[in-house]
C-alpha cells in the first residue's frame, strides 16, 4: 500500500527540513515540519541548550499524531517531520494508522556535526548533538522503515524516497 502520510525521522542536522521541503515539491504534497509543532517552552528550553524529556515531548507528539490523523480522515497526502528518536515516539505518531510510512534520514555523526555547525538561525544548539544520537533508538524491521543515506542532495534524497514508495512524482516535480 502507498503511504498517504510520510514521517521523515532522524536526529538535529540530518536534514528532515530540507529533505521535507523538497519531497514537497516532488510529489506536491504539503509539507508540515515538526518544530512548528513545539509550544514555546520547549523552543525556549532547547535554545538555552538544554535537552527535552519525554514530559516536554508528549504536548508536541500529540500534535503531530492530531495533524496526521487530519490528514489521514480528509484522504489528503501530507510530509511531516519529527525526530522521532524513541520507538515510542513512533509507537505515538505512527503506530498502527494505516497509510503511513517512515522515512529514517541516517548519516554519521560527522556530516551531522557539520550541518549544525553550519546552521543559522535555528533554535536547536550543535551541542545537542551528542544527546539526540545518545537517546536515538534506530527503527527495528518490525518499523518497516524506508532507511535512506542522507549523503546525497536534499533533491536526490527526495527523488529516491519517492522511488523507493511507488510514489507518483507531481507534475513537474522530481
Amino acid at each position: 500500500m502507498k503511504p498517504r502520510v510520510i514521517v521523515l525521522m532522524g536526529v538535529a542536522g540530518a536534514g528532515k527540513s530540507t529533505v521535507g521541503e523538497a519531497l514537497s515539491a516532488a510529489l506536491g504534497w504539503p509539507f508540515r515540519d515538526a518544530d512548528s509543532f513545539h509550544p514555546p517552552a520547549n523552543v525556549e528550553k532547547m535554545s538555552r541548550g538544554l535537552p527535552l524529556d519525554d514530559a516536554d515531548r508528549a504536548p508536541w507528539l500529540a500534535a503531530i499524531a492530531r495533524w496526521i490523523d487530519g490528514r489521514l480522515a480528509a484522504g489528503e497526502p501530507g510530509i511531516v517531520s519529527c525526530s522521532a528518536l524513541k520507538r515510542a515516539y513512533r509507537q505515538r505518531i505512527i503506530g498502527a494508522r494505516d497509510g503511513v510510512r517512515l522515512v529514517y534520514l541516517a548519516g554519521d555523526r560527522e556530516l551531522i556535526a557539520g550541518r549544525l555547525a553550519a546552521r543559522k538561525g535555528h533554535f536547536m544548539p550543535a551541542s545537542l548533538l551528542d544527546s539526540q544520537l545518545a537517546t536515538l533508538e534506530e527503527p527495528g524491521p518490525e518499523e518497516r522503515a524506508l532507511v535512506v543515506s542522507i549523503v546525497p542532495s536534499p533533491e536526490e534524497v527526495a527523488v529516491s524516497i519517492v522511488g523507493a514508495l511507488g510514489l507518483a512524482p507531481a507534475a513537474g516535480g522530481a
